[in-house]
């Protein structure tokens, strides 16, 4: 089977599941934007930013390595065991640390979730399902279990929806149906556990700690620090700068433009990660095979996403009323830059999981750290002088820099083979 054959066929078997997540997401949005109240789409972005910062260092970190390791073993082996413990032990350990925080911090849930003890335990209890959640579904899909992750991301997207939708429409509170949202999907533990232990990969461990394991996802998860402090980070200050500039209301609007780059950016993640990164992970020890891996991908991509990309802004004013509600038409100036943001970072997110897949963490970091720092520059530039339209622009202007940098650092896996 090629190269190309074989994206293309992982990419029509995750095909069910990135539509079920797609689909739950636009739905949830839509519930938001017209049942919570004026700022709700802008709430759900805020609480679902605020997850990110609990789940970023386990599930972009700790199980992106336990993807990479696992995936060559058998389940059940002595390096399995060592390698699924070593994992257990660092999620239990982040998740440590987000409880630490929330000590340290409550007032991060408070705009949320208010100062109710119960719906703060609530969070708690949600973020401990979802980092479970996480790592049980990395099993299955490092053990190729791709049917498993299908079902459980279809469970998961409609019981996401259909809580939010029974608390808003009996009238409850944003703050409740955010919670509801975040339990629904913690949830899918129960079922994921079940399917993990069917299908013989979960497993008692025994034995010392093996400090190779932990120190081998311990570079992964270094990187998922960088991202965490330099991404997520950055984008939840971002957010909670222009609601205190701008209000709730019109904050909203680069939210629903946002939102939407949301919604097709889950779906090429998904793809992403279920299809390309375990395949790139499986090629790192043949670089000539990983070049060509890349290249197929990257010069595949390229034009799609520009077609795709493009339908979406001729279809602008169809698809924000749609999608959201008629007063989101107001945000139709700040679509074109988004756009072209999100096409030049799709691109350089592929040439960038090449760090990933080699464990690359000094140049990773450095990349992280770099970003964060022209993004911030670029935006103190941008947002003055041209009020809401200069946080599309300033994502506009980071990427397309960001990925003439990775076109030449990476300019060996743009050209052909000789």
């Amino acid at each position: 089977m090629s190269t190309l054959q074989r994206f293309l066929r992982g990419s029509a078997g995750a095909g069910v599941a990135v539509a079920a997540r797609g689909v739950g997401a636009v739905v949830l949005n839509k519930l938001l934007a017209v049942y919570g109240g004026p700022g709700g789409l802008t709430l759900l972005a805020h609480f679902q930013n605020l997850l990110s910062l609990f789940t970023t260092l386990p599930g972009e970190g700790v199980n992106v390595g336990i993807t990479k390791y696992l995936a060559p073993l058998r389940a059940g082996s002595g390096r399995y065991r060592a390698w699924l413990g070593a994992g257990v032990l660092l999620n239990a350990g982040t998740l440590l640390l987000g409880m630490a925080l929330l000590l340290l911090r409550p007032a991060l849930l408070t705009e949320l979730l208010g100062t109710g003890l119960k719906l703060r335990l609530g969070f708690g209890v949600g973020v401990v399902l979802l980092v479970s959640y996480a790592l049980l579904q990395t099993l299955l899909l490092a053990a190729g279990r791709l049917r498993n992750y299908v079902l459980l991301t279809v469970l998961l997207s409609a019981m996401s929806v259909a809580a939010v939708a029974v608390v808003l429409l009996r009238g409850g509170s944003a703050g409740e149906a955010l919670l509801t949202y975040q339990l629904a999907q913690g949830s899918m533990a129960v079922p994921a556990l079940a399917l993990a232990f069917r299908g013989g990969l979960v497993h008692r461990w025994r034995g010392r700690m093996s400090a190779a394991a932990l120190r081998g996802l311990g570079r992964f998860l270094l990187m998922a620090v960088s991202l965490l402090l330099f991404g997520k980070a950055v984008d939840f200050a971002v957010r909670d700068l222009l609601i205190a500039r701008y209000g709730l209301a019109r904050t909203d609007l680069w939210q629903a433009v946002a939102k939407l780059s949301d919604n097709y950016t889950m779906v090429f993640s998904a793809v992403i990660s279920s299809v390309y990164y375990p395949r790139l992970a499986a090629l790192v020890g043949q670089p000539a095979a990983m070049r060509r891996y890349v290249r197929t991908v990257l010069f595949l991509l390229a034009p799609v996403l520009a077609v795709c990309l493009s339908l979406i802004y001729l279809l602008q004013s169809w698809l924000l009323p749609l999608l959201f509600e008629p007063r989101f038409l107001a945000a139709r100036p700040l679509l074109a830059p988004q756009l072209l943001g999100d096409w030049a970072k799709f691109l350089s997110w592929l040439l960038l999981y090449q760090l990933t897949a080699r464990a690359q963490v000094g140049r990773y970091v450095v990349v992280q750290m770099g970003a964060a720092a022209l993004y911030v520059s670029i935006l103190a530039i941008l947002l003055p002088r041209y009020q809401l339209l200069g946080a599309t622009l300033t994502h506009a202007v980071h990427y397309c820099l960001l990925l003439v940098a990775c076109a030449v650092y990476f300019r060996a896996d743009w050209r052909p083979s000789a």
